[in-house]
């Protein structure tokens, strides 16, 4: 479980949030939901422990990543808009260079590289090196390093970006597959589709606080509109959430 309370975080003049609170279960998807500038990429780095924060309380599974940042880290998986692929190595060497550095041996590493690839749809490209990878292959083999480690919590900054149809599916079947083993994902995305069918929670931020949190169906029922993309946008007071 993922906790946020009253979370602030200012850069000089501008302040990229005053105020989050929010409650992420585990065994469900939570979507982050705001328009472009609300805070939401900020947040994750909060929540991972990348950045300080400057007033409020974070918790994941009850510790404090400000506090303990290593041990926060080690159950998290984070996937930025940043994937940071080594162009010279493979898909299957960049995963055994990434479960090193999570302290996993080669031979659980190798086995969990096949799990994830088998997930993701990875086999045709294990053995190519990243160099001249599509965009959807890319952030792929991304998402491929950020489940090796079993994380037991997964930040996702915009996951489905750049996927093409069929790589799209590989991603909902994966992130289906995670919440039925009880993890804990929140996903910033801005496709309502994907919040619609995949998300069992969202947690809406309109400049750089949350104005509400529930299921889909309960944020409808709050705004009194059948239409989630309209009720986000009576959420957020502008038309301009939309295209976010």
């Amino acid at each position: 479980m993922i906790e946020a309370d009253d979370v602030c975080k200012q850069f000089g003049a501008v302040r990229a949030l005053g105020g989050v609170s929010f409650c992420a279960r585990d065994g469900h998807i939570t979507a982050l939901l705001g328009p472009n500038g609300a805070g939401k990429t900020t947040l994750l780095r909060l929540l991972v422990g990348l950045l300080a924060r400057d007033r409020g309380s974070i918790r994941v599974d009850g510790v404090d990543p400000a506090v303990e940042p290593m041990a926060v880290r080690r159950n998290i998986g984070f996937l930025t808009d940043q994937f940071g692929l080594y162009e010279r190595l493979s898909t299957r060497e960049y995963l055994a260079y990434f479960g090193a550095l999570n302290g996993m041996d080669k031979a659980a590493v190798a086995r969990r590289t096949d799990e994830v690839a088998q997930l993701l749809g990875l086999e045709d490209i294990l053995e190519r090196r990243a160099k001249g990878f599509s965009q959807g292959q890319r952030i792929k083999v991304a998402l491929a390093r950020t489940l090796l480690h079993r994380p037991r919590h997964l930040l996702l900054d915009e996951p489905s970006r750049g996927l093409d149809v069929m790589s799209t599916r590989a991603l909902r079947r994966a992130l289906t597959a995670l919440r039925a083993d009880g993890c804990c994902v929140i996903m910033a995305t801005h496709v309502m589709q994907e919040v619609s069918h995949l998300c069992d929670d969202v947690i809406v931020i309109a400049g750089g606080r949350s104005v509400a949190q529930g299921s889909p169906a309960q944020l409808c029922a709050q705004t009194g509109i059948a239409s989630l993309e309209d009720a986000f946008v009576s959420l957020v007071g502008t038309d301009e959430g939309i295209a976010a």
